[in-house]
């Protein structure tokens, strides 16, 4: 072959190969068409194209693993967990950065988390990972204010994956493949507000006037860039529906008609203290109709153990769970699953055992 001819054989083959990995490096590059098997339409969801109303747990602690990361939690055995929760259940874990870091070098590891991913698949079940929470629970604890939606999100490391913002383009494109992804949740209970004091607790907080707005363009930014990195899959919006800073009123509908959300949240604390107000589930339902997209009630809580018999509490949330499928609700999840309950305190727990288990069973569909 005449050698001219080799030589540019070679500079193409090699300009290729350069354009190859520079899409590689780019988070906004058209991702592959993932295998996305849940759809969103206006009232409900659909797996495998049959509707699907899901019920399962949130299972936060399942990337746990004590010989590589701090963990969130106690360590699950998956294999136990996926082969006990039902076929066309859900569960909901934190895929947080921190548990993709090894404890004892600093550096990423994935060991934990891939973990989760193998054992959903070896067992045909759907997940909800979640990228980070709200309030940081096992990252730190550091409450995620206004400044964090506005522009922390991009700007500020998050440890070895650097910022949230590369943090997503690492989990979602590491990830996009899975057939277990039902879809991303970016941030569990976003609430942009203002901190008055370090602790940032509910009472040390303000609520701009922008913060609806604020949380919305994230929204547009984050999901948007879920949606191009891992297309048809769907983005959660993590709210907790209530009167929080950012959702009150009409700020959920505003956020709910984001492009970068395709089904809105609302978590469930019957046996809480707080009064009860306008933005209530009911009232949520009425919204999304308007807006044209199913919401889940991915959290439903109430304590048992020394204050309340985990039978009396399976009867009142397997009632509570079908006046939120007959309001409209397009599924709900039950919190929290735990490997280690504490039978002799008041807590949320769901243990192996418990007969919230044949709840989920029967409602799973």
């Amino acid at each position: 072959m005449n050698r001219t001819i080799v030589r540019r054989i070679a500079i193409v083959g090699l300009v290729a190969v350069a354009l190859l990995a520079a899409c590689g490096r780019n988070a906004d590059a058209p991702a592959l068409p993932s295998n996305a098997r849940v759809k969103a339409t206006a009232t409900g969801l659909v797996l495998d194209r049959t509707p699907w109303w899901p019920t399962g747990f949130d299972a936060y602690q399942l990337a746990t693993d004590w010989s590589v990361n701090v963990g969130c939690g106690a360590q699950v055995d998956l294999n136990a967990y996926f082969s006990a929760v039902p076929a066309r259940s859900l569960t909901r874990f934190n895929l947080f950065a921190a548990l993709a870091v090894d404890k004892k070098t600093g550096r990423a590891d994935f060991r934990a988390v891939d973990a989760v991913f193998a054992a959903a698949a070896r067992h045909r079940r759907m997940v909800l990972p979640v990228l980070t929470g709200g309030a940081s629970p096992c990252e730190g604890d550091m409450f995620k204010d206004r400044s964090w939606y506005r522009s922390g999100w991009s700007s500020l490391p998050l440890g070895p994956h650097g910022t949230f913002a590369d943090w997503v383009d690492t989990a979602v494109k590491r990830y996009r493949g899975e057939p277990s992804v039902a879809g991303w949740e970016p941030v569990g209970e976003p609430e942009p507000a203002d901190c008055t004091a370090a602790g940032c607790t509910w009472s040390q907080r303000t609520c701009a006037a922008d913060a609806p707005k604020v949380l919305r363009s994230f929204f547009d930014a984050v999901g948007g860039r879920i949606h191009r990195l891992d297309p048809g899959r769907l983005v959660f919006s993590g709210t907790t529906g209530g009167d929080q800073c950012g959702i009150a009123g009409d700020g959920y509908p505003l956020v709910a008609r984001s492009p970068g959300v395709d089904v809105m949240d609302y978590h469930d604390y019957p046996d809480d203290a707080s009064p009860t107000t306008p933005d209530t589930l009911a009232a949520r339902i009425a919204q999304m109709r308007a807006v044209g997209k199913p919401i889940v009630v991915n959290e439903v809580g109430l304590r048992a153990g020394s204050c309340l018999s985990r039978d009396e509490r399976a009867r009142s949330l397997r009632a509570r769970l079908a006046d939120h499928r007959r309001a409209g609700a397009a599924g709900a999840l039950l919190w929290a699953y735990v490997p280690d309950p504490r039978p002799d305190q008041c807590t949320f727990d769901i243990g192996p055992d418990d007969p919230l288990w044949k709840v989920v069973s029967d409602l799973a569909s």
